[in-house]
């Protein structure tokens, strides 16, 4: 086991590395950045945490003695109140649940066509850009409904992107340097849609609350089987979270183009 020390690591890169029971003692973290980053099970103690941004799911997070869980649902409950509809129990609630996801993201799409287009290949704070959040989307939806759920092994389109940590699967696309237009990646945005419409309108009692069949081959979710209710809870899940990203850089976007503006028209 590494033993680190009083070793100065300031600036280190540590990617798909497995630090899990590892023990930091009196380590500075401060500035430091995490992605895709399991920290389930962790112990912090005596830690100093201030301006920090916290994104991901939390569940079981006991801060000085108050489980923090509860009280973030019940906060983004209140500030969304439509977020409630993406834990859907039937079938009619699953349809509700696609309808609102649909209305918001073309009101999402909407404010993204008054940004130049190339705007919308612009990464903000290192996340995805515009047009990437929409291509993982379609990733999505190929992998939790089309392979998953209609059991079709290879569903990809070459503009499907994964997540940024899933390992190179021979077959599933991820070609980051490509630059579509949006028309391009709407086309295929409603095209996969279009699937999850057909397939909750068709819901019955029956169906969601069976489960797959395992799906063989190189791909994801890997060949197990699955609840149906469980993979289109996925979708909404991803369907709802992105969006929310995605209209928190759309501002930062925005807010880029006045200031290039107001740059643009100061005297020389």
């Amino acid at each position: 086991m590494a033993d680190f020390t009083g070793d100065n690591l300031t600036g280190s890169r540590f990617e798909r590395v497995d630090l899990s029971g590892s023990e930091f003692l009196a380590v500075n973290l401060s500035g430091s950045r995490f992605r895709g980053v399991a920290l389930s099970g962790s112990v912090l103690r005596g830690v100093e945490l201030g301006n920090v941004d916290i994104n991901g799911e939390i569940e079981n997070v006991t801060v000085n003695g108050v489980d923090i869980g509860p009280l973030i649902d019940t906060e983004l409950n209140k500030r969304y109140p439509d977020r409630v509809k993406m834990r859907p129990a039937d079938p009619a609630g699953f349809r509700e649940a696609w309808d609102t996801v649909e209305r918001f993201w073309d009101q999402t799409v909407a404010r993204a066509r008054r940004l130049p287009p190339e705007s919308l290949h612009e990464p903000v704070d290192g996340e995805w850009s515009f047009t990437e959040t929409l291509r993982h989307l379609a990733f999505a939806t190929d992998a939790w409904i089309r392979r998953a759920v209609l059991g079709d092994p290879a569903p990809w389109d070459p503009l499907d992107l994964p997540w940024d940590e899933m390992r190179d699967t021979p077959g599933v696309p991820r070609d980051r340097a490509v630059r579509p237009s949006l028309e391009t990646v709407l086309a295929l945005r409603r095209d996969r849609m279009s699937t999850v419409r057909e397939l909750v309108d068709g819901l019955t009692d029956a169906s969601l609350s069976a489960s797959t069949e395992p799906v063989e081959g190189p791909g994801w979710p890997p060949p197990r089987s699955f609840p149906v209710r469980e993979c289109l809870l996925v979708v909404l899940n991803e369907e709802w979270e992105h969006r929310l990203y995605a209209e928190r850089d759309l501002a930062a976007l925005e807010a880029r183009q006045r200031e290039d503006a107001d740059g643009r028209s100061l005297p020389a």
